[in-house]
């Protein structure tokens, strides 16, 4: 620390270093300070970590502070709020008005979900005159609705963090056994109680985009006990959460499922340390415990099963496979069945969650086939034709859902068609696609299978898409399937070459930004950058590969052949010669 030196101001929005472990103080307004001061101090202390803006509420007057809400809304700006010259106001001398404009990136509604933005920012912040302890003084008495930032300071205080919700049975995503979990990524202020906070957002039920395919097992209207003021695990990590009246009634097997999704939202919160969750009645007596162990038991989650092998098709075009924990240069061997024999040349396989089938396409692109990774049978017919003429169109490689079932597109310019199969097997079944403007170049369906990631070309540009999942039909019939709300999920990248999911709701992409060079880096399936997204750089990548077991490294096909990603290290050549590198899914 400098113990000598003079002091010099620091926009708060433009630190080149976003990522440090800075804190800001806000800084209540000082005597006799400018009209364009209190403007200043107060998109400061914005930007501070002020548990309630309390700092902040000193640049209003009484009135203002009472109606503004902070918590309405947080939007996002390129580079921060620029603020012009203020003017004079109709009210003579007694006020002034001094414009707010950028550039948006997102925002972040009530739900604290991040919604895409980039529109354009104009507000108006307005002061006038009050009487103060030493005489008149400045302050604002009409506010922007909710909180202004920039993108810089933005990652700095709000944090990723997923809550858990069970997927209903319109969504499909069961497949019989246990009910799995599905990630809905929200954000919080990362220093300001988090566990409170995520605990309180989890009780508020999912976000607007998700709710039509997961629910919670919290009755409607649960929140915390009226007195809580803060949740923390005592020295064992056993976090008590008091709840309100909704839940009094509630009985033992349900309420081992609502501890279950506090359990692994509370997960992301790496510093929460939470071992083991007790949920209270409102007159103190305990619901149930439900300890981090026996979580998985009580509801599982598609993100924690852990790949044994990865696969990639070899120079001779069969499927092979390496072990998932295998370090440095190693000699894939082929997989059991006649997917790894090499009578049917292959360009691309998937391979089934629970590692026990496979799907290929043909060399020429125009066939898909079902194999068994347990047992030689024959290969038998293709499960899907494609009549592109072209082998550059035909169809992408296909993808496996939590459930069992297959995906793949058929890009056939003169039928591009989305496909489902059930189970892998049977007729293909036509995906309704809602707002699709393009052709579908590849496609990957998360683990919980009620979010489905498109590469989408439209004029020479492909970017990639989240949609959601939805499934109708009376039970014991053929679903019809139906992909709705298309979002941008990597609006910074011009064009995007391959990707992958990484997590519940993380994906790795492959892609370049408007005049830039190619590179990869982490998104979240609601367009946001999580911090430390970019990752190491590799010559010439054509395919990306992730478990969504985040433990597991990253594969890709480049210029030096199949090459991972340990953590911690740097990109390593495992085998020279191969294609199409895949994790199960």
């Amino acid at each position: 620390m400098p113990d000598s030196g003079n002091l010099k101001a620091v926009d708060a929005s433009q630190r080149p270093d976003s990522q440090s472990q800075v804190r800001v103080y806000a800084m209540p307004p000082g005597e006799d300070a400018s009209p364009e001061e209190i403007v200043q101090g107060f998109l400061e202390a914005l930007t501070s970590d002020d548990p309630e803006f309390a700092m902040a509420r000193k640049y209003l007057t009484k009135d203002a502070s009472r109606g503004w809400d902070p918590d309405l809304q947080t939007t996002v700006l390129e580079n921060g709020p620029s603020t012009g010259s203020g003017s004079v106001g109709d009210d003579g001398e007694s006020g002034r008005s001094f414009p707010l404009t950028g550039r948006k990136v997102a925002t972040v509604d009530k739900e604290h979900a991040y919604q895409l933005d980039n529109a354009a920012y104009n507000q108006v912040v307005h002061l006038t005159q009050q009487d103060g302890s030493n005489g008149k003084e400045w302050r604002i008495d009409r506010v922007p609705p909710g909180v202004v930032l920039g993108q810089s300071d933005f990652q700095r205080i709000y944090w990723s963090v997923n809550k858990y919700y069970f997927a209903t049975r319109s969504s499909g995503a069961t497949g019989g056994g246990q009910e799995g979990l599905v990630a809905d990524p929200v954000y919080i202020r990362q220093r300001i109680d988090p566990v409170t906070e995520t605990v309180k957002a989890l009780l508020d039920g999912p976000t607007t985009w998700l709710k039509q395919v997961v629910g919670t097992r919290f009755p409607t209207g649960t929140r915390l006990k009226a007195d809580t003021r803060t949740l923390a695990p005592d020295d064992q990590g056993k976090l008590t959460v008091p709840l309100n009246a909704k839940a009094d009634p509630i009985g033992q097997e349900r309420c081992t499922e609502m501890a279950a999704q506090l359990l692994f939202t509370l997960q992301d919160l790496t510093s929460s340390g939470v071992e083991e969750v007790e949920l209270q009645r409102r007159n103190g007596s305990q619901l149930c415990v439900l300890s981090k162990d026996r979580a998985e038991s009580v509801a599982s989650r598609r993100t924690a099963d852990h790949p044994d092998f990865q696969y990639l098709i070899d120079d001779r075009r069969r499927l092979v496979r390496m072990p998932a924990s295998a370090k440095g240069k190693v000699d894939p061997e082929p997989v059991q069945g006649r997917l790894g024999s090499g009578e049917q040349p292959l360009r691309s396989a998937a391979v089934s969650r629970d590692e026990e089938r496979a799907a290929g396409v043909s060399l020429d692109g125009r066939s898909l086939y079902m194999g068994s990774l347990v047992s030689t049978g024959a290969l038998g017919k293709p499960e899907v034709r494609s009549r592109a003429k072209s082998e550059k169109d035909g169809l992408s490689t296909p993808s496996w859902d939590g459930r069992g079932d297959l995906w793949v597109a058929d890009r056939d310019p003169k039928r591009q068609r989305l496909l489902w199969l059930e189970q892998g097997a049977g007729d293909p079944l036509p995906v309704k696609i809602s707002g699709l403007d393009g052709r579908i170049e590849a496609v990957r369906v998360s683990a919980d299978a009620v979010r489905v990631a498109l590469l989408v070309k439209k004029d020479g540009k492909t970017s990639l898409k989240i949609g959601r999942v939805e499934r109708t039909g009376a039970k014991g019939e053929q679903p019809d399937i139906s992909v709705v709300e298309l979002r941008q999920a990597a609006p910074q990248m011009e064009e995007v070459t391959a990707m992958s999911w990484a997590g519940g709701s993380r994906l790795v992409v492959v892609g370049r930004e408007s005049g830039g060079v190619q590179q990869m880096r982490y998104v979240q399936c609601d367009g946001s950058v999580p911090a430390g997204a970019t990752l190491p750089g590799l010559t010439g990548v054509k395919e990306i590969a992730a478990s969504e077991d985040e433990r597991q490294p990253l594969v890709a096909h480049s210029d030096d052949g199949i090459v991972r990603l340990p953590t911690g290290a740097q990109w390593q050549t495992v085998v020279k010669e191969g294609t199409a590198p895949v994790y199960p899914g």
